[in-house]
């Protein structure tokens, strides 16, 4: 089908819930992506910070159609091979002392998990959480996420959040003497949606120490910045901060819907038969797309070259715009004026960027087995689209 036969069809029987590039995608493969006339793009936004290998990666592929001609799917209620040595992986990939998995299907999932189980182990029900983090839209994750907006409808259902400023250890010092019955402080490392907005390491490990003296969970949600995106397989590592709980998703599964919860031994030991459920978390398709893509990034050191792209586009691109933001391949162009016109003058040149909250920057979300090559072509169509948008 052309485009605008696809566009016309999805407008007429899916509720509309997201704003829409102006293109209906047909194929993709490696850090491309082709639509219904055959137009490639060049794919710096990867669908929500998710195809971390590319689009297609032969070695996951490969991996899913074994599966489904071996056993599709049966549910939690029997062990699975595939699952074990997928749990196993991850486990081992983890940083030291969290290496007790829950698989489930999504972020927000993944968030609500360790939430839920923060709220048992401790015996309390609030949250602090950070102004300008995104976790989810379910409840219990929407909660959390600050977005005025999307919290709005439904406050009366949200179970009770603080939120303090992004990088402000004082104010969460505040917020955990203020109040006693805190449960957990969820954070995102990145905050990737607000525009790539980082803080310190010594941010970090105040709020590493200040749970410990609170008794209160520490979540950091890696839902972007986990599995080698940022160059080590968790954004921890780097930080060196031992989180009670990571979750994942994303780029987990290479495109195949997944999530996960990392979580610490004491927290993990809370855990009771029956306390947690999921029919398709688990998945055998799901946990061959996990354990392809966890193998292929060790075997191919895809967590070091996630720093080399980011080094790369850096090195050509930083005397031009204000600030470049980010690790890995988790980046924030901050030009200092509004995006919106490069946005689309990028998709007109054939490559698919993000947009943030903060209107002056771009997100790039690349694949981290990018190739120079690639990456030296998206920054020629970055040049000309600037030039065309006329982006001081």
């Amino acid at each position: 089908m052309k485009t605008a036969d696809i566009i016309a069809r999805e407008d007429r029987f899916q509720i509309p819930t997201y704003a829409k590039f102006p293109i209906a995608l047909v194929r993709g493969e490696g850090s491309y992506v082709w639509d219904g006339e055959g137009k490639r793009y060049l794919d710096f936004y990867g669908g929500h910070c998710v195809t971390l290998l590319g689009h297609c990666p032969p070695a996951v592929v490969q991996a899913v159609q074994r599966q489904a001609e071996t056993l599709l799917f049966y549910s939690n209620v029997v062990y699975s091979d595939v699952r074990s040595r997928a749990a196993a992986l991850l486990a081992e990939m983890a940083p030291g002392g969290l290496g007790n998995v829950y698989f489930c299907n999504s972020g927000t999932e993944a968030n609500e998990t360790a939430l839920k189980i923060a709220r048992k182990r401790t015996g309390r029900s609030v949250v602090v959480s950070t102004e300008g983090g995104f976790h989810g839209r379910t409840l219990g994750s929407l909660a959390v996420t600050w977005t005025p907006s999307y919290r709005q409808p439904y406050l009366s259902a949200l179970p009770e959040t603080v939120f303090v400023p992004f990088g402000d250890a004082e104010a969460v010092r505040s917020a955990l003497a203020e109040h006693a019955d805190v449960a957990a402080l969820i954070v995102e490392p990145i905050q990737s949606m607000a525009g790539i907005t980082e803080a310190p390491s010594r941010y970090f490990q105040e709020l590493r120490r200040l749970c410990t003296e609170h008794e209160v969970a520490l979540i950091f949600d890696e839902i972007q910045t986990g599995v080698g995106r940022t160059g080590t397989f968790s954004i921890s590592e780097q930080l060196d901060v031992t989180p009670d709980f990571i979750t994942l998703a994303k780029g987990l599964g290479s495109g195949v819907p997944v999530g996960a919860v990392l979580a610490g031994d004491r927290f993990a030991a809370s855990v009771g038969r029956g306390d947690q459920g999921t029919t398709f978390g688990g998945g055998m398709l799901a946990m061959a797309a996990v354990e392809a893509t966890l193998l292929t990034i060790q075997q191919s050191d895809l967590m070091a070259r996630a720093q080399q792209v980011h080094d790369r586009i850096r090195g050509h691109l930083e005397a031009d715009v204000a600030e470049v933001r980010g690790r890995g391949c988790l980046m924030g162009l901050n030009l200092g004026e509004p995006v919106a016109p490069l946005l689309d003058a990028l998709r007109h040149e054939g490559v698919l960027a993000g947009g943030s909250a903060h209107p002056n920057v771009i997100r790039l979300m690349p694949p981290i087995n990018t190739t120079d090559r690639t990456v030296d072509e998206f920054v020629q169509a970055f040049e000309r689209a600037r030039a065309t948008a006329a982006v001081p």
